[in-house]
């Protein structure tokens, strides 16, 4: 069900999440944690993006 291009979308947003909340919690940097973790919806849209858009290209 999972491809290895589906492991790497998680795994980039797992890294960003963990950044931000290394950010936020001991850094206390909160301005960055924000920006960092406004990835996270991103990685998911182009990840969601590329995954239509091989499942469209198997289609033809």
């Amino acid at each position: 069900m999972f491809k290895r291009s589906d492991y790497f979308i998680i795994c980039a947003v797992m890294f960003s999440f963990f950044i931000s909340a290394y950010l936020w919690f001991v850094i206390k940097d909160q301005q960055q944690a924000i920006f960092t973790a406004i990835w996270i919806p991103s990685i998911f849209t182009f990840g969601i993006y590329f995954k239509l858009c091989a499942l469209m290209g198997q289609r033809k």
